[in-house]
């Protein structure tokens, strides 16, 4: 069996982690008949008109949010694609961007970010550091997120009144049509820093029992946004948070604990059993939410099988990374620190395109997209539908 098989087999099938934070199947298949809706184009037979794009996560999708709240996020992030930094956790495009170009969207504006933005074609809530439950002082402390899922779901809710008071106002420019709510794409990729917190702050033991109240949390978010209107979703699972270099970095004296392809194995399995209880979650709502059309994706897998055949795919050192790199000591990217009495700059690689791991944390603008056409089609999603007819029950 390949790499990709085995993949598959394991169980249940964003970093979300923010910079700050150090301690802290596929298959071939035939398309059944699907019922229409009316967000299918009449351009195209069964492919949908996605007017917008409503996001809900954590830095592995925030275009923005805590740039504009916190600091703002040095270069080289940004540079390979935008030539400048960006807001975004990445040298260039995160899979959000990839999506939004795929469903010829224009890349979704930051709701927190008040210079440059258009919300016409949706908003992004999603915040680097985020976490499903809410942040308690101990991970405030950590540098976790304060806008947490539930938060962000209250700002969504802000954010659709205020558009449908200013409708038909004078003050329209950047407002969406209040029409597209019901008619948009709601996107989730949160909950690897829920499982980071454990992992950093908290027993194996501790974290395990957490994560059926951590599931209950993002489906009653759901729950809301469904009574909101929302129908369509494209729901992430979280990654192999145990393949993510600054974990293996961090567990290099515990070799008993590490994978075939060197990814720690108890962090993996923490994150399969979370993946698993959320797709039990997303079942369960699709019978509770007639109208909702819910796809569950299994963004673990595409990234495991990422790593595990990088060398197939042009990448080198799939446990590396290119920004920050400094012999052992963890150099965060874009900044300086002193290194045994030297002043030493976190810079990027110089073949930056040969990496999965841009900084240790997130994802390389190359691994983005990626990650982003191997989901594109539906073949490591549940119901195997592609994006562009996710608006569809099957």
């Amino acid at each position: 069996m390949d790499g990709k098989g085995q993949v598959r087999g394991q169980l249940g099938l964003k970093v979300g982690l923010g910079v700050g934070v150090l301690v802290a199947v596929a298959f071939s298949f035939i398309l059944p008949r699907v019922r229409e809706t009316n967000l299918a184009s009449p351009g195209g037979p069964g492919t949908c008109r996605f007017p917008a794009i409503y996001n809900f996560g954590d830095s592995n999708s925030d275009t923005g949010g805590r740039s504009a709240v916190f600091y703002r996020i040095p270069s080289p992030y940004g540079e390979t694609f935008f030539g400048k930094a960006s807001g975004r956790f990445s040298d260039g495009r995160l899979i959000i961007d990839f999506v939004a170009e795929m469903l010829g969207l224009p890349s979704v504006s930051a709701y927190l970010d008040s210079v440059g933005s258009d919300f016409r074609h949706g908003a992004n809530f999603a915040m680097g550091g985020s976490t499903i439950q809410p942040v308690n002082g101990r991970l405030f402390e950590a540098r976790f997120s304060p806008i947490s899922l539930e938060i962000q779901l209250s700002q969504f809710q802000q954010f659709k009144a205020r558009a449908r008071e200013l409708h038909g106002k004078d003050v329209t420019s950047g407002i969406p049509n209040p029409e597209d709510f019901s008619k948009a794409l709601y996107m989730m990729d949160i909950g690897q820093n829920d499982l980071w917190a454990g992992v950093t702050l908290a027993t194996e033991d501790q974290l395990r029992a957490s994560v059926p109240n951590i599931t209950n949390r993002f489906a009653s978010v759901v729950e809301q946004l469904y009574k909101e209107g929302a129908r369509a979703f494209w729901i992430h699972n979280t990654g192999p948070i145990g393949c993510l270099p600054m974990s293996v970095m961090l567990n290099r004296q515990n070799p008993d604990n590490m994978d075939p392809i060197g990814c720690v194995k108890s962090q993996n399995e923490i994150a399969q059993e979370f993946n698993l209880q959320l797709k039990e979650k997303v079942s369960e709502l699709r019978a509770k939410l007639v109208e909702a059309r819910l796809t569950y994706v299994d963004i673990y897998s595409a990234k495991y099988v990422l790593i595990a055949e990088a060398e197939k795919h042009g990448f080198v050192d799939p446990l590396g990374y290119c920004c920050s790199r400094a012999g052992d000591a963890y150099i965060p990217c874009g900044m300086k620190t002193v290194v045994n009495g030297e002043e030493v700059y976190g810079s990027a690689c110089s073949n930056l395109s040969q990496y999965i791991s841009w900084d240790g944390i997130h994802y390389s603008h190359v691994a983005n997209e990626w990650v982003a056409k191997k989901i594109e089609d539906g073949s490591f999603s549940d119901p195997p539908v592609p994006i562009s007819r996710a608006c569809h029950n099957l």
